[in-house]
């Protein structure tokens, strides 16, 4: 006599893709890098606000909070997430430069549960470090033209843009360069000294969860 068949749906293995939601204050160079990111890393999601008007850390933080609170991210939250949004992270990506109230929007991040990807003096250090090691001090001005050198294609005061799919394409060797900054400047009692940066922790997260999402 034949059984009936189990018509109960199979637990799906796979885990739910992680989503991450980064806000940045850029209008031109990060939006375009993270979207290279996303195209890099398309078994995670990843989606990208940008806030080119403001430019100022502490609102950046005010307004990542703003998503965290709406998602449950926010460790004080009551609302009860479902299973495809419990790995979801939100990112706040903002520039030390002269900024002023910084060490508060790094606090402020922490305290909420946002994550922070920041970086002393500006986002092109990042970007630099990409392509080289970079261990010395400069201000945001410099650390443009010094970009500017290494890649031709990009100009900082008009709308062009470097080539972030070449770049991404080498975000592990960028990663492995900003961790060991930040070691050397957390070792010597200045964790957000100049040069810093803090993107590649969201990179690599980013790697990460596609990494499991695929496999």
């Amino acid at each position: 006599m034949r059984t009936a068949p189990n018509l109960r749906r199979r637990r799906h293995r796979r885990e739910p893709k992680c989503r991450f939601i980064v806000l940045c204050e850029g209008k031109k160079t990060e939006p375009a890098y993270f979207e290279a990111v996303k195209y890099a890393y398309r078994d995670t999601l990843v989606e990208v606000e940008t806030y080119p008007a403001v430019g100022v850390p502490y609102t950046i933080a005010e307004k990542a909070i703003e998503y965290a609170r709406v998602l449950g991210l926010d460790p004080r939250s009551r609302r009860k997430k479902n299973s495809f949004e419990e790995n979801d992270q939100v990112w706040a990506v903002f520039d030390r430069d002269e900024h002023p109230r910084f060490d508060e929007a790094v606090a402020l991040c922490e305290r909420f549960g946002v994550h922070i990807g920041r970086s002393n003096p500006c986002f092109e250090l990042w970007l630099i470090l990409h392509e080289q090691d970079h261990n010395r001090a400069e201000n945001r001005h410099e650390m443009q033209k010094i970009f500017e050198s290494l890649r031709p294609e990009y100009k900082k005061d008009s709308a062009k843009t470097p080539d972030c799919v070449n770049l991404v394409s080498r975000v592990e060797k960028a990663e492995e360069r900003s961790e060991r900054q930040l070691q050397n400047h957390e070792q010597g009692g200045s964790p957000y000294g100049n040069p810093s940066t803090t993107v590649g922790r969201l990179t690599r997260a980013i790697r990460e969860a596609a990494k499991l999402a695929g496999g």
